[in-house]
């Protein structure tokens, strides 16, 4: 007999049937495909089979993964040591790197001689990490691995002695209420010996399993930042094959850490995003419209004109590094990738940790299978970690984001000494102690940011955005952006902080409306989810907690 969560998107619990596998991995991204690839290698190796399933929530895969991205290839060298010959979809190398320090009107490139090795990117692909993935589920598949997109897990199945037994997916077919409609289809358990969650940046299950284990004490909190992202098709003339410019200053003021990333791939493709930290003070400002202004400026608009936006996509990520990584491991699995938070913010790289650190996992999880063990402490993936080039890479990297936190031009000189004259290997090591929802100082404190209203060619809006990254949710179902207190909105975020919830979403989910007594209430669009997570990370009171939908929904990135 087992334990399990409640299921909060529906009240429905019908029977459900069940599978039983080896090894359950939720999230087809980067780390849980490389760890189910890896199992299959040491199976095919060792002759003893193992059986994996990977769940994926959006409705293929590839639909949700949203990244820069630059990818340094070390660890899919690991994996697939001749990956070139296979055919994956690393096809744009870095030619040139350029760091802009932007003021309003004029840009300042730092000399290339002056710069951190963290900022080079030679050897290193432009890439869009969709496609990567897509390519990773295709190997998967031939290997063997059972790959189920457009399920959502929703539930963390737990035996009588408090170990992870598994997951179970969402209910379909349910009704706004919550109860079982006409097409109703009950959700499905996934039992297994270990669970891997490879769920990208505040999984919704990972943050179930960081409370009740208590993964995260005596580390300092998870910092987080939200990416924004365009892809445009741009004039021939104007394109650079691997052209990497990286940008710091402008919009935002100096003490707000944040930059910019324009990379240009191949087929006359430019990705354009802005990232911003979660830990910003001011409740006016808006990451969406800080990515939209920085698209004026003189130094960076050139490239757009004569072109034209193809896609649109916001993710939250991971930026807190080796300071606020949890403890990996819990009874019956593991969290790899960026579930835990191995990117690393210095480089702006997460793909090559979330791919080592499927292999770690998988390694141990493997070693742990062969022995006929289950539901015990993967604690082999740690120490695999903790002897690892990824671990000796983020503790290099460990005080660069606590020092430009600092302020833009301080934060510089103290990288610099960091990086350049102590190449990471300072005697101490910086802390942050506040949760980016702390942050928030109230509105009356600070100045409103007036934004320019978008010129639908360079600068749009949030409808139409959202219009770009396809995204879709099945009607008629519960909504999954859940509030605690359904007063809090109105009486303390809007009243105190100025309703900064329709600000700091990058999708238009959440807006303040008069009802008919011409009282404030709060609307929640939650077809427009982009699943980013930044309602759940920034919210003032912690009072928006996401939920799974009905898997399928949500954004679906064909390229990005």
């Amino acid at each position: 007999m087992t334990q399990s969560q409640p299921q909060p998107i529906s009240k429905q619990r019908a029977p459900r049937e069940s599978m039983e596998y080896d090894v359950v991995i939720v999230g087809g991204g980067a780390a849980g495909l490389s760890a189910a690839i890896r199992l299959k290698q040491l199976g095919l190796e060792k002759n003893k089979e193992v059986s994996v399933c990977v769940l994926e929530k959006g409705a293929g895969l590839g639909a949700h993964i949203l990244s820069g991205a630059i990818m340094d290839p070390r660890a899919l060298t690991e994996l697939f040591a001749n990956w070139k010959e296979m055919g994956a979809p690393l096809n744009t190398a870095v030619s040139e790197d350029r760091m802009l320090i932007l003021s309003e009107s004029k840009a300042f490139q730092t000399p290339n001689w002056m710069l951190p090795d963290c900022f080079h990117n030679a050897g290193n692909y432009i890439v869009s990490l969709a496609r990567v993935v897509i390519w990773l589920g295709q190997q998967a598949e031939a290997l063997g691995v059972d790959v189920f997109p457009g399920f959502a897990a929703a539930e963390i199945l737990y035996g009588d002695d408090g170990c992870v037994q598994g997951v179970a997916t969402g209910n379909m077919g349910v009704d706004a209420g919550g109860e079982p409609g006409a097409a109703f289809q009950s959700g499905m358990e996934l039992r297994a010996k270990y669970t891997l969650f490879a769920e990208g940046a505040r999984g919704h299950l990972g943050q179930q399993l960081i409370a009740k284990f208590a993964l995260d004490q005596g580390k300092d909190p998870q910092a987080y930042s939200i990416g924004l992202k365009e892809l445009w098709e741009i004039n021939p003339a104007q394109h650079q094959p691997g052209l990497v410019i990286h940008s710091a200053g402008w919009p935002l003021d100096s003490k707000t850490y944040g930059g910019s990333f324009l990379y240009h791939l191949e087929n006359n493709q430019v990705m354009v995003g802005y990232v911003v930290s979660l830990a910003y003070q001011n409740p006016y400002l808006s990451p969406f419209d800080e990515f939209q202004r920085y698209k004026t400026h003189p130094a960076i608009r050139s490239f757009f004109e004569g072109g034209k936006r193809i896609a649109y996509g916001a993710r939250a990520l991971t930026a807190g590094g080796l300071q606020s990584l949890p403890k990996l491991t819990f009874p019956g699995g593991a969290l790899i990738g960026c579930a835990a938070g191995f990117l690393n913010m210095s480089r702006i790289k997460g793909s090559h940790g979330a791919i080592k650190t499927g292999m770690l996992a998988a390694d141990a999880a493997y070693d742990a299978l062969a022995a006929n063990r289950q539901h015990d402490e993967l604690t082999a993936y740690t120490q695999g970690f903790e002897a690892s080039w990824l671990y000796a890479e983020l503790y290099k990297a460990r005080n660069v984001k606590p020092w430009l936190s600092k302020g833009l031009y301080l934060g510089s000189l103290m990288v610099g000494l960091d990086q350049v004259v102590l190449r990471g290997q300072a005697p101490w090591t910086l802390h942050h102690h506040q949760a980016d929802h702390e942050c928030l100082k109230p509105a009356a404190q600070c100045t409103p940011i007036v934004y320019p209203k978008p010129d639908g060619r360079l600068t749009f809006d949030r409808p139409s955005s959202v219009f770009f990254s396809n995204t879709n949710h099945t009607e008629r179902q519960p909504v999954h952006l859940t509030l605690k207190d359904s007063s809090v909105p109105v009486a303390l975020n809007l009243a105190k902080y100025g309703g900064p919830e329709s600000r700091y979403c990058p999708a238009g989910v959440y807006e303040f409306v008069k009802a008919e007594d011409g009282a404030d209430r709060l609307q929640i669009n939650a077809q427009n989810c982009l699943h980013c997570k930044t309602c759940d990370i920034k919210d003032p009171t912690q009072n928006i907690v996401w939920v799974a939908p009905e898997g399928g929904g949500g954004p679906n990135y064909s390229n990005m």
